[in-house]
């Protein structure tokens, strides 16, 4: 039981830092909060964090099936997250290693912004990734099924809410100017964290 909730807490904490790691969703969901304003950067932001709810869905019913057929797949999953967060942290040291401005937003076009953020969330391979990488860390072999469920709703509520909270953010020039001076420590901090997690992932037995 403690050890399940250890790994849920540490799955749920990867989810959030992903949230401060900028990706074409949220540089989508910020563009469209400066350009078009905050409301119809909250429309495109429900439609990305709906994507996400699929994801997590089809992630944690996907990969419980097939750990639950080859108990020798958690070891593959461990090894592939642990790489993909690696992955994660050297691109946040990189970005930490650059000065000046490198996050470029730009604003979503036409009316349809619920399905324009739904298709963004749906289509990006890095959210198919960053979802292994958490499923590996949160559901081991002999996970109990509460745990998925939990994950699913947890980060479902959570998606919806950080995303909206980008485009409530976003839509403010002090918050912009606050990322823009500390983006280079934002970036370090993840790939400290990243780097962490990847090390957590590959050392833990289930």
């Amino acid at each position: 039981m403690s050890e399940d909730l250890a790994s849920l807490f540490l799955a749920l904490g990867i989810f959030l830092v992903g949230f401060v790691s900028i990706g074409p969703n949220i540089l989508a969901i910020v563009g469209t909060s400066m350009e078009r304003g905050r409301h119809s950067g909250m429309r495109l932001a429900l439609g990305v964090g709906t994507g996400s709810g699929l994801w997590a869905i089809l992630t944690v019913s996907g990969l419980t099936a097939l750990v639950s057929a080859y108990a020798q797949a958690v070891t593959v999953l461990k090894v592939f997250g642990a790489f993909y967060l690696l992955w994660l942290a050297v691109k946040a040291f990189r970005s930490a290693a650059r000065p000046g401005e490198v996050v470029t937003a730009r604003s979503a076009k036409g009316n349809n912004l619920f399905l324009q953020g739904l298709a963004i969330q749906m289509t990006n391979p890095k959210a198919a990734l960053h979802w292994i990488a958490i499923v590996g860390i949160g559901l081991g072999a002999d996970a109990p099924l509460w745990t998925g469920a939990t994950l699913i709703l947890s980060c479902s509520a959570l998606s919806v809410l950080g995303y909206m909270a980008y485009a409530v953010t976003f839509s403010t020039q002090p918050v912009i100017a606050f990322y823009r001076r500390g983006r280079r420590w934002i970036e370090a901090g993840l790939g400290v964290f990243f780097t962490f997690a990847a090390y957590k992932l590959a050392t833990y037995r289930s």
